[in-house]
């Protein structure tokens, strides 16, 4: 009996214990979202490119001699016809001046055969002598003739290789390096030039393209032939080395006749102004060139996460499921990624708050928040 009391109070306490109670699921995470969207938007790609004048000139001697007198200095601008260097000038003077004792001894024997046709004419007309004499005669006069003419051309010869002493420069410019000095020994043959001479008021930048960019770079541009694209494209930066931008803008105005066999690249050139001289030739820096991108999707970069080399977002589906989903990015404008492949206009991302979220997570969006990725630069 006793037993059984006690059998029968044990039941009683157990009933009256409490139930365990289940854990209660936490709360979907409240994150911004974002739909997706296309826009317009304009990236730069930078190429390395080099300066040179638009006339850049070698100033070398043609005729031999020692430089007597240097008129300029290094870095001085000339202008067109301004002596620049001195030869002496002896030797080829004493050249001129024998040239033209030639040319009056020739005249002067011409002069002579002239009297031998007068003096035969009458004599042959007479039958005193031969007509073979005065023929003779004749050809002596032309042969005379011709030697004058030969004179002559030594005469112009010596006075051009006397102009030649003097060396003016042939453009206006900026002087370079002075490779020879006072008193040195100058000749035409020479392998290094006397000086360099750069017109850089207009200056032409060259850089190149691989086939790739180039393939990119006219399908950007309405036109049928590559003249009528290079009108359409507009005015392009030049970065200097400091990485600060050329006050002025220049146009893109030549593509080269074919593609480098070495580089795989072709050249092009765009002319910049250079009124205040600040560019000469030899500068380097980067030509900065635009490229249009119309109705691309934009994400902004702070939505991504960058994963062996690939870049992700968490997609929202409609069931407010997120989903890591990798995305193809085609470039990059301030705090946009410019998206090709992986997401479509109208769907959704996560924003922000995604570090510890995995697939299969149930969110709430936050309504108020959501805005158009395309805008989110703005």
């Amino acid at each position: 009996m006793k037993s059984l009391i006690l059998a029968i109070l044990a039941i009683s306490l157990y009933s009256c214990s409490p139930k365990p109670q289940t854990a209660a699921a936490p709360p979907a995470p409240s994150l911004p979202v974002a739909v997706i969207a296309t826009g317009n938007d304009t990236t730069y790609q930078e190429y390395p490119a080099s300066v040179e004048g638009t006339v850049n000139v070698e100033v070398r001697p043609q005729v031999s001699g020692t430089l007597d007198k240097v008129f300029v200095d290094e870095g001085a601008f000339v202008s067109a016809g301004q002596p620049l260097f001195k030869i002496n000038d002896q030797p080829y003077r004493a050249a001129l001046n024998n040239a033209l004792a030639s040319q009056h001894a020739a005249e002067a024997a011409a002069g002579n055969a002239d009297l031998e046709v007068n003096k035969l004419t009458p004599l042959v007309e007479n039958k005193v002598v031969s007509d073979y004499q005065l023929k003779t005669a004749k050809a002596a006069v032309q042969v005379a003739k011709a030697n004058i003419e030969s004179a002559k051309a030594n005469v112009a010869t010596a006075q051009i290789n006397l102009g030649y002493t003097l060396i003016k420069a042939p453009v206006n410019g900026y002087i370079g390096r002075l490779n020879k000095k006072q008193g040195s020994l100058v000749g035409a043959a020479d392998p290094e030039a006397l000086t360099q001479l750069s017109d850089v008021h207009d200056v032409h930048v060259y850089f190149s393209l691989s086939e790739k960019d180039f393939v990119s770079f006219k399908e950007q541009y309405a036109g049928s032939t590559l003249t009528d694209k290079l009108k359409q494209v507009p005015m392009v930066s030049l970065v200097l080395a400091d990485n600060t931008a050329y006050g002025k803008q220049g146009k893109v105005d030549m593509i080269d006749g074919q593609f480098d066999k070495t580089t795989g690249a072709i050249t092009l050139r765009a002319s910049f102004s250079n009124p205040q001289g600040l560019l000469r030739s030899g500068n380097t820096g980067k030509i900065r060139l635009s490229l249009q991108h119309k109705d691309v999707l934009l994400v902004p970069q702070s939505a991504t996460i960058d994963m062996q080399d690939k870049v992700f977002v968490f997609a929202v589906a409609d069931s407010n499921k997120v989903k890591k989903q990798a995305i193809t990015v085609v470039g990059k404008s301030g705090d946009n990624y410019l998206v090709k492949d992986g997401i479509k206009v109208g769907d959704k991302i996560v924003l922000s708050g995604f570090d510890h979220l995995q697939d299969g997570t149930i969110i709430k969006p936050e309504a108020a928040k959501e805005k158009t990725a395309a805008l989110a630069k703005n």
